[in-house]
């Protein structure tokens, strides 16, 4: 579904009227929706480090070399070498001065801090992506902002969510005629994506009650 579909299922829902094309949402109400619709977007995949959000880029350390640009539009969660899984090192400073333990890698601004090899390596990050959109074309990229984008969210999951949390939260009054219902959606449609968006079922969240 993308960003003017979902804009048009919410006017449905807040019963105004919908539109033609992305030029006639010029209301202060279609400003204020189309804002809410990004916002929440990006919240729902800021909640998590979900498998739909996790990218690989692979990086060539030069021989000799410790520091890597760090390019990656995202949070890493893994650095691979040779096989070798890295963790992450947090004092930089020792890193910066050759005393990194084995397998690790730091960061220190713009770069990627790692041990030095004798012959050039490949260097695998698996990472979160900060994008939370894509176009038309697939192409990722941080917001909606054109009427053929799409969330990064999968569907089916994506609809309900942005249509009535961006409802919800346009009008922000409990005392709205819809807003238990629309808070009820929203949250039914939240319990079903954190749990069905699972990588494997070892992943699915669990409810183990205990004898004592």
């Amino acid at each position: 579904m993308n960003y003017l579909e979902v804009i048009n299922k919410c006017l449905v829902e807040l019963n105004y009227k919908q539109v033609n094309a992305f030029s006639e949402l010029i209301k202060n109400d279609h400003k204020k929706l189309m804002n809410i619709i990004n916002v929440i977007n990006s919240e729902l995949c800021g909640f998590d480090n979900w498998n739909f959000l996790l990218r690989k880029e692979t990086l060539t350390l030069e021989k000799g070399q410790k520091e890597l640009t760090n390019n990656i539009n995202g949070v890493i969660q893994n650095i691979i070498i040779n096989k070798n899984i890295y963790n992450y090192y947090s004092d930089f400073e020792k890193a910066l001065t050759s005393n990194q333990p084995a397998q690790t890698y730091s960061i220190f601004n713009d770069k990627i801090l790692l041990p030095v090899f004798d012959e050039d390596v490949q260097v695998e990050i698996i990472y979160c992506t900060k994008n939370c959109a894509k176009n038309a074309e697939g192409e990722e990229k941080l917001k909606l902002e054109e009427a053929t984008d799409e969330s990064l969210i999968p569907m089916p999951f994506a609809e309900p969510l942005l249509v009535y949390g961006a409802c919800m939260r346009l009008k922000g009054n409990p005392q709205h005629v819809r807003f238990n219902y629309w808070y009820g959606m929203y949250k039914d449609a939240l319990a079903n994506f954190r749990s069905k968006i699972s990588v494997t079922t070892d992943d699915t969240p669990q409810i183990r009650m205990r004898r004592r």
